[in-house]
C-alpha cells in the first residue's frame, strides 16, 4: 500500500510549510489525484487519517480532488475527457491523441489558522 508513504510525504510537506510560518496551525490540506496516478483515494484518505490520529497535526483534514484523464487531439486540437478507455477524438475520429492530464499528484493548498 504505497498510499501510506504518500500520506506520510504529504504530512512532511505540511510540517515543512508550517515550520516556515511560526505560530500557525494547519487545518486542512488539499491534494489533486489523477485517475492514472495509481493512487486509490480511499486508501490515501485512510492512511492519512491513521497517521494524523494522535500526532502533533491532529485534527488536520485531507481533501482529495479527483482529476480525470483528458486527452488532446493533435489534428483538430480538441481536448476531451476519456470514457471507457477510448482515447479516440470525438471531434474528428483521430486515434493518436495525447494525454494532457490524469496522472497528477499535486499538493494544491493548505489552510492554516494563525495563533
Amino acid at each position: 500500500m504505497h498510499e501510506l508513504s504518500i500520506a506520510n510525504s504529504i504530512l512532511d510537506a505540511v510540517r515543512a510549510e508550517a515550520a516556515r510560518r511560526p505560530g500557525v496551525r494547519p487545518l486542512k490540506v488539499g491534494v489533486r489525484v489523477g485517475e492514472l496516478s495509481g493512487i486509490q483515494p480511499d486508501a490515501l484518505s485512510f492512511s492519512f487519517e491513521a497517521l494524523v490520529r494522535g500526532s502533533d497535526l491532529e485534527p488536520l483534514a485531507l481533501e482529495i480532488e479527483a482529476c480525470p484523464r483528458r486527452q488532446r487531439c493533435p489534428e483538430c486540437g480538441q481536448e476531451f475527457q476519456v470514457h471507457d478507455f477510448d482515447i479516440t477524438c470525438p471531434g474528428c475520429g483521430e486515434a493518436s491523441t495525447h494525454c494532457v492530464s490524469g496522472d497528477e499528484l499535486d499538493l494544491i493548498y493548505m489552510e492554516i489558522e494563525e495563533a
